[in-house]
């Protein structure tokens, strides 16, 4: 199949976002073409095989998808769910928090009931504090109509919502620190900093999985391919290694845009799954009005990451079906990210891969911390994927090794047996995340949500050119479901939200 010069709607990025967008309207009827620039679709679903073992890069596990749950119902409607291969977790702790100079480990359970139960062994006393956050989490949840499948906008109009932080509110229920930090503990989620980041934001990254967790057996890219035979049986068309560097503009309205390899594409209309602000450099920023430009290049990202992939040597280390969560402080757990060199990592979150459901041993353990993007910008003007492939030299090797070298140190006061697993390792530094995912200086989640300044980062799917929509993690949330329902949010500006939302819930429901 050869790229056609003309189509309905052209999606520049195949991340989740993307393609969902793309499936939904190729539902409808349009002639679509999805285009990446990779060698491989998915975006943050993308993984990567080692020795034999598969690693995930974004995607380590998922809420929502039991039967009825929010995500479940949207992966039901987008034809994908009855193709997953998925593990859940344990039910009784399938987030475990902890800390240095603690012995005891401190379980999120699945189900609220069972959530308050396994917190109240280890807090007795805060029986009121604990079914108050639990409350709080679902009534901020049910103010996003969307979250819950049905029509209707976020309540803005409720400015404690959007103005209260997660961390002010938390401590507001409770004296106990450690309490504070434990219900805090999974902040990795959506890159928590103190005080800054909202409520909301905590409360609809952790809800889904509260209500539910699965791990991706054999890795999140399944869902990626899930999609890809979806988006075809639909007419829709993909391509791979097709990177698109430039969108062309006359009279306010996006005409065609161009491949590296200097094909000119002409739709109708365009998406772009690709971080705005990239977006908007190969758009041009002369096609914008002055105030737009700004207001998005002055949108903070979020911090990046180092990812450890350890190959486990075979039978050494059992399956652990639960993620981790470590600190070295408890009073610390919000400002992790203002680590210094010598105090890095100041906590980690550590998973396991999945290749068989009934795994009684695992082959890769994936630890992820925090690093910023400056720690990396000696090596920023190199470039390095499998489809274009880049030495970025000895130094940055030597970087990498002292990193690794660093959080292995620091793996080893809390698994002591971890070095002597050690088949090998392999990295990912906030490089990897840019040039892979294309999202600005490897941010992890999008765009920075500041409770200081609420609707600076709520940018809508509509750009200021009449036939160009946003899609993706910096629209409205990140994750799995955030995505998913970013992408329901472009599509409604293209179909209409009540006709589109009927069109899901009639699905559901038949």
């Amino acid at each position: 199949m050869k790229i056609k010069q003309h189509y309905d709607v052209v999606v520049a990025g195949s991340g989740l976002g993307g393609l969902v967008s793309a499936i939904i309207l190729a539902k409808e009827g349009y002639k679509v073409c999805v285009l990446e620039k990779n060698n491989q679709y998915g975006g943050n679903l993308q993984t990567f095989v080692r020795e034999k073992t598969i690693f995930d890069t974004g995607v380590h596990y998922i809420g929502g998808l039991s039967k009825g749950q929010n995500l479940y119902e949207y992966f039901k409607y987008i034809g994908i769910i009855d193709d997953l291969e998925l593990k859940k977790l344990d039910e009784d702790g399938f987030d475990i928090i902890s800390f240095d100079n603690d012995n005891k480990s401190y379980k999120h359970a699945q189900g609220y009931d069972n959530f308050k139960k396994q917190l109240l062994n280890d807090f007795p006393e805060e029986k009121e504090a604990i079914s108050l956050y639990c409350k709080a989490l679902q009534d901020t949840c049910n103010k996003f109509p969307l979250y819950s499948l049905q029509s209707g906008v976020p309540i803005y109009e409720d400015t404690k919502l959007f103005e209260t932080s997660a961390s002010e509110f938390i401590n507001s229920l409770t004296a106990n620190k450690k309490l504070q930090a434990v219900l805090a503990g999974t902040n990795y989620l959506y890159a928590g900093e103190a005080y800054a980041t909202p409520f909301y934001v905590h409360a609809l990254s952790v809800n889904s999985y509260i209500e539910s967790a699965y791990r991706c057996i054999k890795g999140g890219s399944q869902i990626t391919k899930a999609l890809i035979k979806q988006l075809k049986l639909h007419n829709g068309e993909a391509y791979k290694k097709s990177e698109v560097v430039k969108f062309n503009v006359v009279d306010k309205k996006v005409t065609s845009l161009e491949l590296s390899n200097g094909t000119e594409i002409f739709a109708d209309l365009f998406i772009s799954n690709i971080d705005p602000k990239v977006t908007l450099e190969k758009v041009g920023k002369d096609a914008f009005r002055k105030s737009y430009v700004n207001r998005i290049s002055n949108i903070k990202s979020t911090t990046s990451a180092f990812s450890l992939h350890i190959v486990l040597k075979p039978n050494s280390i059992k399956y652990h079906n639960k993620n981790y969560y470590h600190f070295k402080d408890y009073n610390d757990i919000w400002i992790t990210n203002n680590y210094t060199d010598e105090s890095w990592p100041e906590g980690y979150m550590v998973s396991m891969g999945l290749k068989e459901a009934d795994c009684e041993f695992a082959d890769n353990i994936t630890v992820m911390t925090y690093m910023r993007y400056d720690e990396v910008k000696p090596w920023e003007h190199t470039f390095n994927t499998v489809v274009h492939k880049n030495d970025r030299g000895e130094t940055y090797e030597e970087f990498k090794t002292r990193k690794t070298e660093q959080l292995i140190t620091e793996l080893e006061k809390k698994y002591p047996n971890i070095r002597a697993s050690i088949q090998s390792t392999y990295t990912s530094t906030p490089l990897s995340f840019r040039d892979y995912i294309g999202c600005n200086k490897g941010s992890m989640y999008g765009y920075v949500k500041d409770v200081d300044k609420p609707m600076q980062s709520h940018l809508s799917a509509r750009t200021k050119l009449s036939n160009l929509y946003l899609t993706g993690q910096c629209l409205s949330m990140h994750g799995i479901l955030g995505v998913t329902i970013s992408a329901i949010i472009t599509c409604s500006e293209i179909v209409g939200k009540e006709y589109l939302i009927n069109k899901i819930l009639n699905k559901i429901n038949n």
